[in-house]
C-alpha cells in the first residue's frame, strides 16, 4: 500500500529545495523527488535540470536514521566535491562567453 508522500523544504548553498518522500509507493519501493524551487531549476550536483525524480528500496532512508533532509544535504554536499560540479561553479562564477 502506498503511503503518503512527505515534503520537505530547506535551503542549501543559498538554493531552496524541496524534498518530497514516499516510502512506499507501488509496495515495493520508495521514492523520493528533489527540485530546486528558487532559484526555479537551479542545477544541484545531482541534477542539472534542477529535478531529480530517484527510486529505491524501501526503508534506506529509514536504515540511515530517517532524516530526509539530512541524506539529501550530504548526498548534495559529497557530490558538490566532484570536478563537474567544481567546473560548473567555475563556469557560472565567470559566466560563459559562448554557453
Amino acid at each position: 500500500m502506498e503511503q503518503q508522500p512527505q515534503t520537505y523544504r530547506f535551503t542549501w548553498q543559498g538554493i531552496d529545495i524541496e524534498a518530497t518522500y514516499t516510502p512506499r509507493k507501488w509496495t515495493v519501493i520508495a521514492h523520493l523527488e528533489i527540485r530546486s524551487i528558487k532559484p526555479e531549476r537551479a542545477a544541484l550536483p545531482i541534477t542539472a535540470t534542477g529535478y531529480l525524480s530517484h527510486f529505491h528500496e524501501c526503508g534506506t532512508i529509514e536504515a540511515r536514521g530517517g532524516d530526509v533532509v539530512a541524506q539529501v544535504t550530504a548526498w548534495l554536499d559529497e557530490e558538490a566535491s566532484t570536478p563537474e560540479w567544481q567546473a560548473h561553479l567555475a563556469r557560472a562564477k565567470q559566466g560563459e562567453l559562448f554557453g
